[in-house]
């Protein structure tokens, strides 16, 4: 499970970080100081679970609470110096979208580290989160065959707008090749490529027959026919499912990542019409893929993502603007931890 602390005293963070690491199925994901910090990092990387505290300068836990449940929802346990102390504040916190609250532990004698504990580990089964990151498939993990970063991203109806605030975020050293699928007569599609392209610090071209997935590079669908990664690791194009209205299929891709893919692989679906690339990004969850779906407010067309999201898809729900943030800070957690996998 990864966990958030959001706590502006020390002391307190420190007694909460090694209660969290005493379990080795748990894992600090993000610290932030203030509710402020919350909300932006949150926004960014939403953990499993966050241990807010109540009384912090500027934006108290209270209204962080109210704000992260209304733009990033995740579970919230309250974490304060004295619950009953603070009984108000506690209640508040809980009409808006907290869980559950409880004392912090004391950094000197571990005291209230058991309680803690109890509460992280029923939230966590009411969660049902699976205690191993999302994100690395358990076979990939143990083998270790492939450490190549790949971005699978999916959109229909409103997706070349979409994709832009994506790829105008990366950097140009990105260390993840990115593979678009967006539905797109093979007519236009050089046309979105190299618009695409302008938008963009990276490469972007139509993807060939015979391509490999690189660092650095955005490749693009290109033609009627659905483009899949093939068992040896390159890119080609198939006519069939020849029935399927969506061409080329976001489904068909995110299937051939599922079976054909041995390095890591962040999937996200974004706006469309239909249930494209739902069926598919709830393959690669059950992979223990890190997936995403764009959220309604931000969709121009909110089909293929809510159908992702009724299937419990996607691990997280985001904005637009803060998928491209998200993927980002997930490679670089994922880096510094593939060690401890």
């Amino acid at each position: 499970m990864r966990i958030a602390i959001v706590n502006d005293m020390k002391m307190a963070v420190e007694a909460l970080r090694r209660t969290v690491l005493s379990k080795p199925e748990y894992e600090v994901a993000w610290v932030a100081e203030n509710g402020a910090e919350a909300v932006r990092r949150c926004a960014a990387d939403v953990p499993d679970l966050i241990l807010m505290d109540i009384i912090m300068p500027g934006m108290d836990g209270v209204e962080a609470t109210r704000q992260i449940m209304e733009k990033s929802p995740c579970a919230i346990l309250i974490v304060t110096a004295s619950v009953t102390q603070n009984v108000s504040q506690v209640f508040q916190a809980m009409g808006v979208g907290a869980l559950d609250a409880v004392s912090t532990p004391n950094l000197a004698s571990e005291q209230g580290s058991e309680e803690l504990l109890r509460k992280i580990k029923t939230i966590g089964r009411l969660l049902d989160v699976n205690v191993r990151r999302p994100g690395i498939s358990p076979s990939t993990a143990a083998a270790g065959k492939n450490d190549s970063w790949l971005l699978a991203i999916g959109s229909s109806t409103g997706g070349p707008a979409a994709l832009a605030k994506i790829i105008s975020k990366f950097p140009a050293d990105l260390a993840a090749g990115v593979v678009i699928i967006q539905h797109v007569d093979e007519n236009f599609a050089p046309g979105l490529a190299e618009w695409l392209h302008q938008q963009s610090p990276l490469p972007v071209r139509l993807a060939r027959e015979g391509d490999r997935i690189e660092s650095g590079k955005v490749l693009v669908a290109g033609t009627n026919n659905h483009l899949y990664i093939k068992a040896n690791g390159t890119l080609g194009y198939k006519v069939e499912p020849a029935a399927t209205p969506y061409r080329p299929s976001v489904d068909v891709f995110f299937d051939s990542v599922a079976s054909s893919w041995t390095g890591h692989c962040i999937a996200a679906l974004l706006t469309g019409m239909g249930r494209d690339g739902a069926e598919g990004l709830l393959g690669l969850r059950k992979k223990g893929l890190f997936t995403i779906a764009q959220n309604a407010e931000t969709c121009a067309v909110y089909g293929m993502p809510k159908a992702a999201a009724e299937l419990n898809a996607a691990v997280k729900v985001l904005p637009i603007d803060t998928i491209a943030e998200a993927m980002l800070a997930y490679m670089s957690e994922t880096s510094r931890v593939k060690v401890v996998l």
